[in-house]
């Protein structure tokens, strides 16, 4: 293995830096769950969490709260991610692999655009009907 240089640890510390960031949660308003349960880490998500803050980081995304929880209930489906952005309805994402993980930054997130075909569950409160 290479020494690594005062500027590859700098590069390091930086970039651990910005995924730091990422879990604060002050002034995000979009909150992205990842389940990290032991099903979700056998079926991948260390690589989906990976991508999500990846992705976030290169588009400048600084909005994004993004967490990991325990299984959510899917094991089925994992790896699961859930994604809360205000003025949609907050979804549950399955089979969750890194090229989705792209596709929710750009479409749900930056576009604000659902992934039908990705869409496991919707929690309970998107359905019922006030009133």
């Amino acid at each position: 293995m290479a020494k690594l240089t005062l500027d590859d640890l700098r590069k390091m510390r930086g970039d651990k830096q910005k995924a730091m960031e990422m879990r604060d949660n002050s002034n995000k308003d979009v909150q992205v769950i990842v389940g990290m349960g032991t099903c979700g880490i056998a079926a991948g998500a260390k690589e989906t969490f990976t991508t999500l803050i990846d992705t976030l980081t290169e588009k400048g995304i600084t909005n994004v709260l993004i967490r990991q929880t325990g299984c959510m209930g899917l094991c089925h489906s994992e790896p699961t991610v859930e994604v809360v952005v205000p003025g949609m309805p907050a979804v549950i994402y399955g089979h969750v692999d890194a090229a989705t993980a792209k596709d929710i930054v750009e479409k749900h997130i930056v576009g604000h655009q659902l992934i039908d075909s990705k869409i496991c569950d919707r929690p309970s409160i998107d359905i019922i009907k006030n009133g």
